[in-house]
């Protein structure tokens, strides 16, 4: 019986992507180098500098969290995979082999795993890396599987980093990771293959692999804000209701399944970052900004007066359903000198099955800075690696 390393080789050598799959994949280059150039004045782009360029450009990428998820396998695809592509001059298919793979590997990972505290991202993401670096390279199957294997001692990542520029640097590293192995088997190296396997059932995967389908199952949800996915749905809900808040606010309360919140660790945020990782502040920012942009995750923004108070009127109830970041809807009610306000919400704005439009993407790309919808206009994989590397030059 062959091992999950070489099911998941042969299925991304035998890759041939179809229209949709190619479609997928411009998407995903694109919105992931917005998301990157949004961050070039970001104090990570400084201190990643140093890095190989699939770390350095993933961690800039990830930094702002404004990057694409796949909701079944709660991990960040694109700027895993596309930043390992770039940085060996790949192209498209290598991109939807890389990322199939991790759709496959962080789905047999399963909600198990990251709700043990797994950053399920770095954990499937370095092997996934491989399978994309070792694709454009022309590895064959067998080559794939051994650089999966020599991927897996950099699998890891925790959710404790989430909230600090170590969630996005262990991005990065998983990124360098997979690289760093494609070249290594490339060379000849050899591993054991089912050194997945056993490091998947280590980890509490599943093992259990679904190859059928497109090149990336289920497709991916873009953010239409710049936090945490997980975010992403009771900020929608809220924006629905905010213009009917009269007074202040003096209660909140939010019914979502427990699952849904579990990347969720900061109550009482006081960063920027911390807030992209907090419900309270999802609630604060929601009714409190027109729209919840760069500027309203700040540090400045998280410290405000009138935000602090409104974390400390959220109270959470957590209903049935555990199994991922969509599961369930969530369901709010919202206290104030007017009639109690109800709102209920299940798939926000860029979930898979609300795509954004043209229109959307255009206003986000824009929304990453103003030079940013003509820099990306007819971008190709090699413009685009051009254009990381003027914008995130490899320090000396």
């Amino acid at each position: 019986m062959a091992s999950i390393a070489e099911a998941l080789a042969n299925w991304a050598a035998d890759l041939e992507p179809g229209p949709d799959d190619l479609a997928l994949a411009q998407r995903s280059l694109l919105d992931t180098a917005a998301v990157a150039l949004a961050a070039r004045g970001d104090p990570l782009a400084g201190i990643a500098a140093g890095l190989p360029d699939a770390a350095r450009w993933a961690a800039v990428g990830h930094v702002l969290d404004f990057d694409d998820l796949h909701v079944d396998s709660t991990t960040h695809i694109s700027v895993v995979t596309v930043p390992a592509v770039l940085a060996v001059g790949g192209d498209a298919r290598a991109y939807l082999a890389g990322a199939g793979v991790m759709a496959r590997l962080g789905t047999a990972l399963g909600w198990s795993h990251y709700s043990a505290g797994w950053h399920a991202t770095c954990t499937a993401g370095a092997p996934a890396a491989a399978v994309a670096a070792g694709t454009a390279w022309g590895l064959p199957a067998e080559r794939l599987a051994t650089a999966m294997a020599l991927a897996v001692p950099a699998a890891g990542g925790v959710q404790n980093a989430f909230g600090t520029h170590g969630k996005s640097l262990q991005v990065g590293f998983a990124a360098q990771a997979g690289v760093r192995a494609a070249q290594l088997a490339r060379a000849g190296a050899t591993a054991d293959p089912a050194a997945l396997d056993a490091w998947l059932e280590l980890v509490g995967g599943s093992g259990e692999l679904d190859l059928s389908g497109p090149a990336v199952p289920g497709g991916l949800a873009i953010k239409v804000y710049p936090c945490c996915y997980a975010m992403q749905r009771p900020i929608a809900a809220l924006r629905e209701v905010r213009h009917q808040v009269r007074g202040p606010v003096r209660a909140v309360r939010v019914r979502t399944p427990e699952a849904t919140v579990k990347p969720l660790i900061h109550d009482r945020p006081t960063t920027g970052l911390e807030g992209k990782f907090s419900l309270p502040y999802a609630v604060a920012t929601a009714l409190l900004d027109d729209y919840p942009d760069f500027a309203a995750f700040t540090d400045e923004a998280v410290r405000r007066t009138e935000a602090q108070a409104l974390l400390r009127q959220v109270r959470l109830e957590h209903t049935p359903g555990a199994d991922g970041l969509l599961t369930g809807e969530v369901d709010i009610e919202v206290e104030h000198d007017g009639p109690t306000l109800h709102v209920r919400l299940a798939q926000p704005p860029g979930a898979p099955s609300r795509p954004p439009t043209d229109a959307e993407l255009g206003e986000k790309f824009a929304a990453c800075g103003a030079d940013v919808p003509d820099l990306l206009a007819d971008a190709d994989w090699a413009s685009v690696r051009d254009l990381l590397r003027r914008t995130f030059p490899r320090a000396t």
